[in-house]
């Protein structure tokens, strides 16, 4: 995702200092290029050595050494991107006035490429009014200010200040400089996760779905370039990255009347949430109290959303669904493509060890409805989804 990207890690003073280590360590995971410069008084918080270890190259701190020149200028313009991992307040500061007294902020003004600043401090520092005119001042440049996370600081307060996480700022960078373009302009419609159908106030009937396979097409669909946005029923999961539209919804009602809204407009649509079939015919308004030794629950079917989209699909227009079998699957699965007027459906099975719900791997077979037949084999969802991407873009 950050596959030959190029890009420096700037260190500041500060006690979140220790995670840069880990930043570093997942930059150079992702496949990105790294070099790192940091203050002189950031030695005080994390090693050099560790850095350069984990680097692969010297940490710069002075702006020569032995006699050598570290060239921050050049330095700069070799960047895809400059990230500012912890920024205390005082360099905030200096970055938003101009001042340069050393090689974090000389190669700042020198740099050419997207900066990424991540604020730590403690939380008063963090809100006070100057340095919320810093960081507004440093956005106006067209930096990229990362949100600080809540919790608890080195004063022993809780609050707003934390540093965001390196994960957050390796997906920050991700999002912004490791994008494809295979997508680019392309609307794509999701559905995922599962959908809940009201009893009564307190009671629900639902599924086990965890719409892992639904976010991990989102994230795919994203990375390629494309514009993304997803129906989700209600799940603990949501999408890495920010730019991932999402529409919570709880019923089968409620996503019906979303996809409705959304699918006019996408190029693309993968219906891969467990939507209830049935929901129960009247919901009570009270909670059902336990009183007798049964229960009797009137069930009515709830509208097939995807035969729906598939009488109104255009020409232009791509639609795919997913189908959960655990008996006879090859035949349910091609009895769904073709009453339902899609042009590809993805089966798995729960019959087999490792997929299904909840877990993070599956095995599918894509048939489509030009006769093709498509298997991939056992995987993590993440790749599963990229290899799904990358066949139906052979179909665009």
């Amino acid at each position: 995702m950050l596959q030959g990207k190029k890009i420096i890690v700037g260190i500041s003073a500060s006690i979140a200092a220790y995670k840069a280590i880990l930043l570093v360590r997942l930059l150079k995971k992702n496949g990105a290029e790294v070099r790192v410069v940091m203050s002189q008084s950031a030695k005080d918080f994390v090693s050099p050595l560790v850095l350069s270890t984990f680097s692969n190259h010297p940490v710069w701190i002075d702006f020569h050494e032995n006699n050598v020149w570290n060239n921050h200028v050049e330095l700069g313009l070799w960047a895809d991107a400059y990230v500012i991992a912890p920024a205390t307040c005082h360099t905030i500061g200096k970055m938003a006035n101009g001042l340069c007294d050393n090689i974090v902020l000389a190669t700042y003004l020198s740099a050419r490429c997207p900066i990424f600043i991540a604020p730590a401090m403690d939380e008063d520092m963090y809100k006070h009014p100057s340095t919320q005119q810093n960081l507004a001042k440093l956005q106006s440049f067209g930096n990229q200010i990362l949100s600080v996370n809540t919790g608890f600081l080195a004063s022993g307060l809780h609050g707003e200040g934390r540093m965001a996480e390196p994960e957050e700022i390796v997906a920050a960078l991700i999002e912004n400089i490791g994008r494809g373009r295979g997508w680019q302009g392309k609307k794509v419609l999701i559905s995922a996760g599962p959908t809940q159908e009201a009893i009564d106030p307190v009671r629900y009937i639902s599924n086990h779905s965890s719409g892992k396979m639904g976010i991990a097409l989102a994230e795919a669909f994203y990375l390629q370039g494309a514009e993304v946005t997803v129906i989700a029923g209600p799940m603990a999961l949501k999408p890495t990255f920010s730019g991932i539209q999402w529409i919570p919804v709880t019923s089968a009602k409620e996503m019906e009347q979303a996809c409705l809204r959304e699918f006019p407009s996408s190029d693309w649509t993968v219906m891969a949430a467990a939507v209830a079939d049935y929901r129960p015919a009247n919901r009570a308004e009270e909670k059902i109290k336990k009183k007798e030794n049964t229960l009797t629950i009137n069930l009515e079917k709830t509208h097939d959303i995807l035969a729906t989209l598939g009488s109104q699909k255009r020409p232009d227009q791509h639609l795919i669904g997913f189908a959960l079998e655990t008996e006879n699957e090859e035949a349910n699965a091609l009895e769904k493509l073709h009453r339902k007027k899609i042009d590809a459906i993805v089966l798995n099975s729960l019959k087999v060890p490792g997929a299904g719900f909840g877990i993070n791997t599956n095995q599918v077979t894509v048939y489509t409805a030009l006769g093709e037949t498509h298997s991939f084999g056992l995987k993590h969802k993440d790749e599963l989804a990229h290899d799904l991407v990358d066949l139906f873009q052979k179909w665009t």
